[in-house]
Parts: C-alpha cells; structure tokens; sequence
C-alpha cells in the first residue's frame, strides 16, 4: 500500500475510534485542555478522599473501557472522562476490561465537554452508555459555558435529574449530589455540604485550630 492510498485510509476511520495493537495502559486521545485535565483530577481528588476507607469501588478518568463481546481489544472500547465502577476491587489497572471484571459495566459516567467532543458526548457516547453499559447515572459538564445535565437510567432509559435549590443533581449510586461550585463540578453530600480537596480540608483544619490560637504548624 503506497503512503497516500494508507493516508486516506486512515482519513476513513472516524476520530474517536483507536484500534490499540496490544495490552495499552490506555488508548484515549489527549485532553483538550488543562482546564478538562484539572477538572478530571479534582472529581477523582475528592471522591478518593472522601472514600478514602472503603476498598469496595474503582474510579478513573480518561481511561479505556474495553466491552467486546468476542473478548477483542481491537472492537469495541470507550473511554469515559470520569467512570466510577461499584463492588470491585480498589487497586491499579492499566484498563477496565469488561469481561475480565466479571462483566462490570460504571456505575457512574462524567464526560467533560468541549467543541470537538459535544455531539459524540451527548448522542452516541450517551446511547452506548444507555443501551449497552446500563450505567444509571450519566453527567455532563463543560468547563467553558458551564452547561451541566445529568440522567438516570429508568425502565432502560436515561430520564433528565431534576436540579435541586442549589443547581445540583443527586447521584443516587454515588449517594452525592453533582454540582458547579467556582466554575468546576464538585461533589456535595446529601445535606449539600461540598466534599472536600485534602488539601481544603486541612486548611479548614489549620483555620479552626487558628481560632482556638493554637498555630497549626507547631502540631
């Protein structure tokens, strides 16, 4: 095959589609910036944090789910910004292989939008994440304009959240609201309490202790 005749054949393969040649961490194009990258981090940030004894779930961001049913890395694979796996095991993985996860599917889905991703995010990502990964609750957040929708899944079907007074969106496998909190999305408690960076919480740490007068970096 001459360079052009490959050239346009790759021209032909739709964009958000990778066919890994093996066992890749993950296949995932890069971020579109480092506000969607901060963002990624911060929902994983928080979640561990305040899950941070519980050894029972699996979250990631921008990592390959891969769910062929022929059991093939090359068919069939997706790659969430933000997915939350329940009932599993919590340790390292390169990638979340259905079939070697005993057939798990998120739990909860977060896509981070941006002008090349919007239109996949909200009709073929959420049809997938809808019909074939039966995952109940699907988000999605753009950093920029600050839309934000959530979904969860009823009788087979995603059914739009209802925002409560604050704007916020009750995940019910995650027992936490979603909401914006200075332009970014934040996790709530169910009393719409924000959950915490480390790093917050220890500066609310440090500012009580400042209040009783005992300095915090003589502890």
């Amino acid at each position: 095959m001459s360079f052009t005749q490959e050239l346009n054949t790759r021209q032909d393969i739709q964009e958000d589609v990778i066919f890994p040649p093996g066992d890749l961490y993950s296949d995932e194009p890069p971020l579109e910036t480092e506000l969607h990258l901060e963002q990624i981090l911060l929902l994983l940030k928080c979640l561990k944090w305040l899950w941070r004894d519980r050894n029972d779930f699996y979250a990631a961001g921008n990592l390959t789910i891969y769910y062929s049913p022929r059991q093939r890395k090359s068919e069939y694979f997706r790659g969430p910004d933000f997915f939350v796996v329940r009932g599993t095991e919590r340790k390292i993985r390169k990638s979340w292989v259905v079939w070697q996860e005993d057939g798990k599917y998120p739990n909860v889905i977060v896509e981070i939008l941006s002008p090349k991703t919007a239109d996949t995010d909200k009709n073929l990502k959420k049809q997938i994440y809808q019909d074939t990964f039966r995952t109940p609750d699907y988000f999605w957040f753009d950093p920029d304009t600050l839309e934000f929708a959530g979904f969860h899944l009823v009788d087979g079907e995603y059914q739009p959240l209802e925002p409560n007074a604050q704007g916020h969106l009750w995940s019910q496998q995650l027992n936490l609201y979603l909401g914006i909190y200075q332009g970014l999305l934040r996790f709530f408690t169910s009393a719409c309490k924000l959950v915490p960076t480390p790093e917050e919480e220890a500066e609310r740490l440090a500012a009580k202790l400042r209040e009783l007068n005992i300095d915090p970096d003589t502890i």
